[in-house]
């Protein structure tokens, strides 16, 4: 018999247009497996997520940079088509901002968490961050918000070469214009360049000293605040592979005890009165060995599968369970257990992995993603070489935004 109430389905929501986006198939599987009815709201063309057998309906999602209202209206229509309550998983932070938003009109169609409607946009919000961390007293990465070419030239000066040059508000970066939420600036000219392209983007440039990367620096926090403010489910994971290498979204990590990250991310989360999943990015600094936060997710983190404890709870399954009104069962930590995203880490997903390993595309369960992951994977590998040499005359854009990825940290875009 499932934990789960299989009586009430789920629907995952995702605006942005990443087909490899690992987190989406997590969740379907997490949900599917335990007999819940799962709808996905996602880009399905050349999506690995639509083949899996744990997804009932792959729906048309709204369109990049859509409104609220035109969110809400997707969702409504989704609704009708299911027809009864649904509990409601967003998976990107557009997506997690829009339903925040919307909170009261799309009851009772659908369960959410409760907390204040602007909470996730707060934090979500890299300038906002930078506030909510200085009055928690959670260690940030100093950071400052220039309002004119002379201000960013002192901002250069007083931070220090090389500085991390982030937008705050990356979900509203126009498609197509080559501009990224992050940043690593070498030069006052780089920085000011940027800043003049404020209009265009869409929200305020921020300037944040860089806390360089190393060994045993990065971590990262998955958790959910159930209904009364407890965390639950999740904890504290070492990223052991990125991608690209140095830096980026983890291609390997493994869940790995760490109190004091632990510390953090739930006296934030009570600080906050947040609740629901949240995804929490830190570095520790070289020099002082203080964690700071760079990120705050307010959403389920793409490698969440890793925190699937001894009585198989994840941070969705805990959401689904809490919203039904049913207890979470009490499991162990599993740590050593690893994650591992096979298209950016094959060697890593072939070694041996005594604490246990979950793949982010394979499953003896559901093989079919895998299949369509490698083939797609394959022509867009082999579509970036023939622009690199130059082969192609009109290249297609490529199948991952470059603009806004929600899966990559601000810091690990940075080292990119």
């Amino acid at each position: 018999m499932s934990l789960l109430d299989t009586r009430v389905p789920a629907v995952l929501l995702r605006i942005d247009r990443n087909p490899f986006h690992h987190g989406t198939l997590g969740a379907a599987r997490s949900l599917g497996r335990s007999g819940v009815e799962v709808h996905v709201v996602a880009d399905s063309a050349a999506s690995p997520v639509g083949a899996s057998r744990y997804v009932r309906q792959m729906h048309p999602p709204p369109l990049p940079g859509a409104s609220p209202d035109d969110v809400l209206a997707v969702l409504r229509r989704v609704a009708d088509a299911i027809a009864r309550p649904a509990v409601l998983v967003p998976l990107d932070d557009a997506s997690a901002i829009a339903v925040g938003r919307m909170r009261d009109e799309l009851a009772p169609s659908y369960l959410l968490p409760s907390m204040p409607g602007t909470l996730a946009e707060r934090v979500a919000d890299k300038a906002e961050l930078a506030a909510v961390c200085a009055s928690t007293d959670v260690p940030h990465p100093t950071t400052l918000i220039p309002d004119s070419p002379a201000e960013v030239t002192d901002a250069m000066r007083r931070l220090g070469l090389p500085v991390v040059a982030k937008w705050s508000r990356p979900w509203l970066l126009p498609t197509g214009s080559g501009l990224r939420s992050t940043v690593l600036v070498r030069s006052v000219q780089q920085a000011q360049e940027l800043f003049l392209r404020t209009g265009e983007a869409g929200s305020r440039l921020l300037l944040q000293a860089y806390l360089a990367p190393g060994p045993d620096r990065d971590w990262f926090f998955h958790g959910y605040a159930d209904h009364s403010g407890t965390v639950r489910a999740g904890g504290p994971g070492r990223k052991q592979l990125s991608w690209p290498r140095g830096a980026g979204l983890t291609a390997v990590g493994c869940w790995t005890p760490n109190t004091q990250v632990q510390a953090l991310a739930e006296r934030l989360a009570d600080e906050l009165g947040y609740r629901g999943i949240f995804d929490l990015d830190f570095r520790r600094c070289g020099a002082t060995g203080r964690y700071h936060l760079l990120d705050f997710n307010p959403r389920a983190g793409a490698q969440f599968r890793l925190f699937a404890d001894s009585a198989g709870l994840d941070v969705v399954r805990a959401l689904h369970l809490d919203l039904t009104g049913r207890p979470l069962p009490a499991g162990a930590p599993l740590a050593g257990r690893a994650f591992v995203v096979e298209n950016y880490a094959p060697l890593a997903a072939l070694r041996a992995a005594p604490g246990g390993r979950e793949l982010a595309w394979y499953a003896a369960d559901d093989r079919a993603p895998g299949r369509v992951m490698w083939a797609q994977w394959c022509r867009h590998v082999s579509r970036r070489v023939r622009e690199r040499l130059g082969t192609t005359t009109a290249p297609a854009p490529p199948l991952i935004p470059r603009a806004a990825s929600p899966s990559l940290t601000d810091n690990e875009k940075a080292s990119s």
